[in-house]
């Protein structure tokens, strides 16, 4: 009876999806009619820099690496309910990531265009000369303005009836970046009284410490407050529920979620695995997203893994979190259209900037294709695997606990050790059970001078965070490792 049902639904679904098509042909959940292509001259990157449902259809914006003379071809597109891709007549070279319903106007934001319930685009010309990064709601005049983000770190303040546009910050002076450093702002977000911006600006100076260009940072509507400097992508909040914001950003050790509780008004750290170090690079991280995918859940893109997240806090931790696979795609931006599970994408990139140089001659025509599917499909893409630290040739400090780690649902873990004391280092691996905040010790371990060790952890030792505390102040390393 269960593989009946199984086989019907699985035929059924897929059926459904051929028939959506009006029998274009597909190939593992992607339709090459509807890939977005830019053209030959210029060229560099056609990625998809935006997804969203309105007006009954899928919208998307593409990007190019760096405006207008970088690239050609990109724009506004459309998707119907025939599985019709269309582009807007209204559609400008740009580089474009960003996309906001306002709620008040019944609008949608997406790049430099606003769109009506109708399907009418008008086009904002006080931002269409800027890569932007993201629109947030107003803090004191929600239901009239909008912020917007570029990369570049310009930050401007948008009438969305009028359109009238004012610059209000260059947050390249207001966070304190090193001079020299390349700005690539990625995301933001307003919520609990706070806008929260991220630049995840990350190359060779930041690994060996010779400057920290990333910022995590907030905006209360006075005053601009660094939260860490080092290289964060996203940050988002849920709408209900605990109402969490969590943003997602790393460091040469591990990944880094922080995530804000409402209801103590604190930033918690905490780290993840990397599921790939191709990703620990300024440009390599394009647009790592959390969003709403099913009713009230949330899926996050986070350095090569994907996780479910839920909305709840209880006793001010972050409850529901949970890997699901690994991947090495570049997804710009995903979303939930018409019962599926849209992922963007960004296949090929040339990249040709001002110098006219080709830096990749061997990628072909720039272009993007989206993949639909279901939710649960993301269960059999990559095995759950990664990497990752509390400590990193880190300055250890004497019975203070390093971050929690995120181990849950990971198999054949292994703790790497090593430390530069002259003395033997004890370290207690303490473990959160269930997610409470509540940390037992689960084994003492002992390093010897100039000692490094590797421990094979059990396969029954799956709690959902763990932590290291020294015995001794020292510079050292305590390194997972699952596969």
């Amino acid at each position: 009876m269960k593989q009946n049902f199984f086989k019907y639904f699985v035929v059924g679904s897929f059926c459904a999806l051929q028939t959506y098509a009006q029998n274009a042909p597909s190939v593992s959940g992607v339709f090459p009619n509807l890939a977005m292509v830019a053209n030959h001259s210029p060229r560099t990157e056609a990625g998809t820099g935006g997804l969203m449902p309105w007006a009954n259809r899928l919208w998307i914006i593409t990007y190019v690496a760096h405006m207008t003379p970088t690239g050609s071809g990109t724009g506004l597109y459309e998707i119907n309910d025939k599985m019709e891709l269309k582009k807007r007549a209204e559609s400008i070279v740009g580089t474009y990531a960003n996309r906001f319903i306002h709620a008040s106007t019944h609008q949608l934001i997406i790049g430099p265009y606003v769109v009506d319930t109708l399907g009418n685009v008008r086009l904002i010309e006080g931002v269409k000369k800027y890569r932007l990064a993201a629109t947030m709601a107003h803090l004191t005049e929600p239901t009239k303005k909008v912020y917007f983000l570029s990369m570049e770190g310009e930050f401007f303040e948008t009438d969305v009836t009028t359109l009238e546009t004012k610059q209000l910050f260059n947050l390249m002076k207001e966070l304190d970046e090193p001079v020299g450093s390349k700005p690539h702002f990625k995301s933001g977000f307003t919520k609990h009284g706070r806008v929260v911006v991220t630049n995840n600006s990350y190359n060779e100076k930041d690994y060996n410490g010779s400057w920290a260009a990333g910022r995590l940072a907030e905006w209360d509507g006075t005053t601009w407050k660094i939260l860490e400097k080092t290289a964060f992508t996203e940050v988002w909040s849920a709408g209900s529920f605990g109402q969490p914001m969590i943003a997602t950003g790393w460091d040469k050790a591990s990944v880094l979620m922080n995530v804000y509780f409402p209801s103590t008004k604190e930033w918690k750290r905490y780290r993840l695995p990397k599921g790939s170090r191709t990703f620990d690079e300024t440009s390599c991280t394009e647009w790592m997203r959390i969003r709403e995918v099913e009713t009230e859940r949330a899926l996050m893109d986070c350095h090569g893994l994907f996780y479910e997240i839920g909305y709840h806090t209880y006793g001010n931790q972050l409850w529901a979190i949970k890997p699901i696979s690994s991947h090495l795609r570049i997804i710009p931006d995903f979303c939930s259209w018409r019962g599926m599970l849209v992922l963007g994408g960004n296949q090929a990139t040339p990249m040709r900037f001002n110098s006219g140089i080709d830096n990749n001659p061997l990628a072909g025509q720039p272009q993007a294709g989206l993949w639909f599917g279901k939710t649960d499909d993301l269960w059999s893409f990559g095995k759950l695997q990664g990497e990752g630290g509390v400590w990193l040739d880190s300055e250890i400090k004497k019975g203070q606990p390093s971050d929690p780690f995120f181990t849950f649902n990971f198999n054949n873990k292994s703790l790497n050790l090593w430390h530069n004391s002259i003395l033997s280092v004890k370290f207690d691996l303490e473990a959160d059970i269930v997610g409470d905040g509540n940390y037992r010790r689960f084994q003492t371990i002992i390093v010897n001078p100039k000692e490094s060790k590797s421990i094979d952890l059990p396969e029954s030792f799956n709690p959902k965070w763990v932590r290291l505390v020294s015995d001794k102040d020292c510079v050292g390393t305590a390194y997972f490792t699952f596969k």
